[in-house]
This record gives C-alpha cells, structure tokens and sequence, in this order.
C-alpha cells in the first residue's frame, strides 16, 4: 500500500505527465485533469482492488473504475501507465494519428484499462450502474467507481441515472463529483447553476459525503474509504469533491480559460519548474 507522502510523489510526476502531453500537440485539457489528479492517483495506488495485466474488459473480481468526463483522458492515462497497464513511452503518443491514446478514451483500440468510450457527457453514470448491477447478479462483491465533472450535472440523463440508482438500491457504486465550479464557458454558476448538490443527491435517495479539499491527499484517501465503509446499506454512494482546477500550477489555477488551452513553451517550462519530477518522465 502506497503511503501519502508516495501518493503526493507519483501526484507530481502525473501533474508533469499531463502537461507535457498536451504540450506536445498543443491540444487537450490539462485544467480539470489537473485538479482531479490526487483524486485518481490516490484510487489507482491505493484504494481500487484492481489487475493491471493482463487487462480483463470484464473485470471480474476486481473493482472497476468509469471516467465519465472522459474530456481529462491525459490524467486517465498517465494513471494508467504508471500502475502498470501499459507502457508509459506510449504517453507520448498523446492525440496522434493511429494512436491508442484519443482525445477522448475509446475502447476499439483497446487500450488496457479502458472499458468503456466516454467523454459524451452524462453517460458514465448510466454506465456504472449498469457495472454494478452486473456484479450484484454475479455475486461479485467488489464496487464501482466513477468520476463525473460538475458541469456534466446539467445533463438530465445523470439525474435519471442517480433515480435509477437509489430506487433500485445499487449500494456497491460509488460516484464522485469534481466540484471545481468551472466548466468551459464560465462558472457554473453562470451557465447553469447546480444549486446545492449534497441536498439534491440526498433527496434522490443517495448517501452522500463531502470531501472540503480535493487537492489534499489525506482528505481525497480518508473520503475515499469512508465511501466504502458506506456501502451495503441499500443506497448508492455520492461523494461531492471540492478541487480547484489547474490544481499545481499557480497561473492555471482560478480560472476556467485552462479548461481546453494547452500550454505553450514558455508556460510548460514555467509549470515544469513547479513541479519536482519523482519518477521519469516519459
């Protein structure tokens, strides 16, 4: 098991990884990938009960984790090579033609660790129910992770799916918000506000836990098993996540405008410098 001061190292190294990334064909999304990064790297090192290689798409016995706002792939993948799904040269791969590596995950180049396309907003939740359901029926008692945006919450198939959810009791799932309150456009706020998210969630029918800091790998660990410890009592689990987007970068952070924008050379090298590299970099 991988300590937090090992979890915040790999954190760096992932943080690098995205930003050389989208460097490199100067597309992608580095603000939320950014912002989730402790996020995933703390479920992949530490708390998902999960097989590398070889990779199974049906997942039997382990736990299975969807991204639902496949928009921050760069994070998804690096997390993916560096536990092992494949081999981290292949990152720099990122958006090439013929690459395995899309913008946004795909399964018919069938990338380990990649179980379903996503990045059509509002679908992995639909997705991750149906994961669970599928584990209930074959008496697997391992969960289901997924991590949605805050802006992906405007989409009305997400609240269909969080009905679905609670009425039919699928307490092996677990699902995260990102709450950075910034989607491509503006604030949230601005384009459609959410309202109170923790009181909507409950009144579905939801067990629901906030996590205040997650940038702050005890916080983002601590909620993470304290959603586990939730499930099995006939509701579905909702954790909402307080991030910042462009989390680790001072300049990137504050703003939506890094949603979308890669960085230029200047930018790279000045985020780089913020950022101690642990492991190699690609």
């Amino acid at each position: 098991m991988q300590s937090i001061n090992e979890l915040e190292k790999i954190s760096f190294q992932v943080r690098r990884d995205i930003l050389r990334m989208v460097h490199a064909v100067n597309s992608g999304h580095p603000g939320g990938s950014l912002g989730c990064t402790d996020f995933m790297v703390a479920l992949y090192f530490r708390i998902l009960k999960h097989q590398a290689q070889p990779f199974d798409m049906d997942g039997k016995n382990q736990d299975l984790f969807f991204l639902s706002n496949g928009h921050i792939s760069p994070l998804f993948y690096s997390v993916l090579a560096r536990s092992g799904y494949f081999d981290v040269k292949e990152l720099a791969t990122f958006r090439k033609l013929n690459s395995r590596l899309q913008g946004h995950p795909a399964t018919h180049e069938h990338l380990p660790g990649v179980r379903v396309a996503s990045g059509s907003l509002g679908q992995g939740m639909s997705v991750a129910i149906g994961a669970a359901l599928s584990k209930k029926l074959n008496k697997d008692s391992h969960k289901v992770f997924s991590l949605h945006g805050d802006g992906e919450l405007q989409e009305g198939q997400i609240w269909e799916a969080a009905m679905y959810a609670a009425a039919k009791q699928v307490d092996n799932l677990i699902c995260t918000i990102d709450y950075n309150k910034k989607q491509i456009d503006g604030s949230t706020d601005e384009v459609l506000s959410l309202g109170n998210l923790s009181q909507k969630f409950e009144a579905f029918g939801w067990q629901v836990l906030t996590i205040k800091d997650g940038n702050n790998m005890q916080q983002v660990v601590d909620g993470l098993e304290q959603a586990i410890n939730l499930c099995g009592h006939k509701k579905p689990v909702a954790i909402i996540m307080h991030t910042e987007m462009g989390a680790g970068v001072d300049f990137m952070m504050g703003t939506h405008k890094w949603h979308g924008v890669a960085p230029n050379n200047e930018q790279l090298e000045k985020a780089l410098a913020q950022l101690p590299e642990t492991l190699l970099d690609y």
